[in-house]
């Protein structure tokens, strides 16, 4: 969303599997062969009815692989007890990892692959890759099947708007996210409340704060300069989008030319440098890991922090009492602006797939089936304080803080979200902006030239027909 959680959540949501796109297609296409589109081989099956709709083997084992991250995989046991209630003599193997890549991607290429999988973290397997070789399990049949906790409702119906858009290649969904994250800064209302600061509508505003900060004593920001620079992506993002509105990522996301020095894209990536021009970052913070810097951030010696809505998860055993952290947006560079400072960078995340070979496809299925009831999904958001793609599954805060704001903060923003797909489906480029950002963040880069590199990387891949294109 991500990507690291430990040490490795979340450019998840960040890095969508820059890193992990070393990964040899050819290899993994080999696993492939004699698997047709559609087709589940010989996974198990049984028969269907209204209490078994996907028709799963009700005696199969189930192989589940979760990545253990900031989320932890306490909600992954429950929901495999969802389903062993349903299903008491399937056995259940539980996997909990966080090098997914460098685990499953012999799995794929052996045939082997687990029943259900968590494609999260930073080594995560590369989605696009493993869509176009033919090597998952296509979800029509699991979103038209009845919900578990309305067998007159699809399961489809019951996500969030726009919940699936960013795993759909060509039409077919083809990975069931189940995180609904929001990105933006996170502070301590309690320090801001001691200070006497209150949280900027106005990049301007956001430098004037910046300047107290400092003089305080704090640092500003910081950010994991070795493994998660991205996550600074969310301000940046943030500014560009509401200057020049939703078109600005639309182009970047359909490889147009000229989208990565847009007037909008300049003008973000210039208030982004200022930042280290004026020394805004904690010092050394480009050689940190993310954990590094966000540890920084809770004992008191950085004052805000970019990042997703899973942070409270991630550092609940690290903030001290009291610390109270709340969400806050990104400041709009001006009032004439396309859309208000309210705009959220809002997107599903945590994709759960099911390979083509599974030996209990169907049983993979219904485990996310399961998962998708109100009480999977509410049990989730209790244990880990982030919400998901089910569409009232929680009620009120859950006593945090970090909870409430980012549902006030959705609320406010109603359908002034934004996200973008170009790192699903080109994680090539992901990796140079990537690369290039943390060279802008760190000084080493002014903003046309970092904007220049990441055009050049993608009107490579534009011009490059071997690499599958897709439009929004």
């Amino acid at each position: 969303m991500h990507s690291t959680n430990s040490p490795a959540r979340r450019t998840v949501l960040r890095t969508f599997g820059a890193l992990a796109v070393a990964a040899p297609a050819a290899g993994l296409l080999a696993s492939c062969a004699g698997v047709d589109e559609g087709s589940t081989g010989t996974s198990a099956k049984g028969e269907k009815s209204a209490a078994n709709p996907l028709g799963i083997d009700k005696n199969a084992p189930l192989d589940v692989v979760i990545f253990k991250g900031g989320y932890g995989d306490a909600y992954a046991k429950y929901h495999q007890s969802l389903y062993t209630k349903a299903y008491p003599k399937a056995k259940i193997k539980h996997s909990a990892i966080t090098e997914i890549q460098t685990e499953m991607q012999p799995r794929f290429v052996g045939g082997t692959p687990p029943d259900v999988l968590d494609n999260t973290g930073a080594k995560k397997l590369p989605l696009a890759t493993l869509v176009a070789n033919k090597q998952l399990t296509e979800l029509t049949e699991l979103l038209n099947a009845p919900s578990v906790d309305d067998p007159d409702v699809k399961v489809a119906d019951t996500l969030v708007p726009g919940a699936l858009d960013a795993y759909t290649f060509d039409g077919k969904v083809m990975a069931m996210p189940y995180v609904f994250t929001a990105f933006g800064f996170w502070y301590s209302k309690s320090l801001f409340q001691k200070k006497g600061w209150t949280w900027p509508t106005t990049w301007a505003e956001m430098l004037d704060l910046s300047k107290e900060i400092k003089a305080a004593g704090m640092a500003p920001f910081a950010y994991g300069g070795t493994n998660a620079p991205d996550y600074f992506l969310t301000p940046f993002f943030g500014l560009a989008v509401t200057a020049g509105g939703q078109d600005v990522l639309k182009a970047i996301d359909n490889l147009e030319a000229g989208a990565w020095t847009s007037p909008a894209m300049k003008d973000a990536a210039k208030a982004i440098a200022g930042l280290a021009e004026e020394k805004y970052f904690l010092k050394g913070c480009e050689g940190m890991e993310h954990t590094q810097a966000q540890t920084a951030w809770v004992n008191g010696d950085v004052a805000i922090y970019a990042s997703g809505s899973w942070i409270e998860s991630e550092m609940k055993s690290l903030a001290p009492s009291g610390f109270d952290m709340v969400f806050g947006t990104t400041p709009v560079l001006s009032a004439a602006g396309k859309l208000p400072n309210t705009t959220v960078e809002a997107s599903a995340g945590e994709p759960f797939v099911v390979p083509k070979q599974a030996k209990n496809a169907a049983g993979g299925l219904e485990y996310i089936r399961q998962m998708l009831s109100k009480k999977g999904a509410g049990r989730f958001s209790d244990l880990t304080k982030s919400p998901t793609v089910v569409k009232d599954a929680v009620k009120g805060d859950l006593g945090s803080t970090a909870f409430g704001s980012v549902n006030k903060a959705l609320a406010e923003a109603g359908r002034n979200t934004y996200s973008y797909r170009f790192p699903r489906w080109y994680p090539d480029l992901q990796t140079e902006l990537k690369t290039q950002f943390a060279n802008l963040l760190a000084g080493r880069v002014d903003a046309d030239k970092f904007l220049s590199q990441v055009q050049k990387k993608a009107d490579a891949i534009a011009a490059d027909k071997s690499i599958p294109k897709y439009t929004r």
